[in-house]
């Protein structure tokens, strides 16, 4: 299985770091946050990975080159201007192939072995969803034996890691669009697929708690 790292958002909330840095070369524990997530890709068998860059892109190919010392095969999907999570993958499409891919939000950081991501061959997309974090109570999606839906009580928040079929993106045209909508339009026919990780997940969205993953891994 391939896999794609989404590295493509400016950083806004991060800013003023990401005025000169773009935010997958923030970094925790001394390392980029970017290297974090190739590195339990290859940990995991996974060696062809796609990144798609825009905000200071270059610096990215800069920084991690063909891949070649993480032991992983890099290729790059650069954006004029930032895509969005769904325009972003639906370009990246000749890159990932045929078969159902991993995607992997650059933003977050989590102990979540990859290695086990399986998605039902009827299905068009698995998410793994996590424990609602105190600045997202609400949750996105319910989750009831393995099945994924918009609506329902046991509210769990999306961790940005997901497999996805190419036909999930079938409908779609060239330019900026988000992700939800076409997993809504998945989940309402029944065919999305879940799971719930319980181990440790952040998402690196503010100052605040890249300095907290900070804390915790040189713990």
């Amino acid at each position: 299985m391939k896999a794609m790292i989404l590295a493509a958002g400016r950083g806004n909330r991060m800013r003023p770091l990401t005025d000169r840095v773009p935010k997958p070369l923030l970094e925790a524990g001394g390392r980029p946050l970017i290297e974090y997530h190739i590195e339990r890709l290859a940990a995991a068998g996974i060696r062809n990975i796609v990144i798609n860059h825009a905000h200071l892109g270059e610096q990215i190919e800069s920084a991690l080159g063909d891949g070649s010392r993480f032991g992983v095969r890099i290729r790059y999907s650069p954006e004029h201007t930032a895509l969005e999570t769904g325009g972003g993958i639906f370009k990246a499409l000749p890159l990932l192939g045929p078969d159902p891919f991993l995607v992997i939000n650059g933003d977050v950081w989590s102990d979540m072995d990859p290695a086990g991501l399986q998605m039902s061959e009827a299905d068009l997309a698995h998410l793994v969803l996590v424990d609602n974090p105190p600045h997202h109570p609400s949750g996105d999606f319910a989750l009831t034996d393995g099945r994924v839906q918009a609506h329902g009580d046991r509210r769990l928040t999306f961790s940005g890691v997901g497999v996805y079929s190419p036909t999930l993106f079938a409908d779609c045209r060239p330019g900026a669009f988000p992700l939800a909508p076409l997993l809504r339009e998945a989940m309402a026919e029944g065919r999305v697929g879940g799971e719930h990780h319980a181990g440790i997940w952040l998402d690196i969205g503010t100052p605040e708690r890249l300095a907290e993953l900070d804390r915790l891994l040189r713990d």
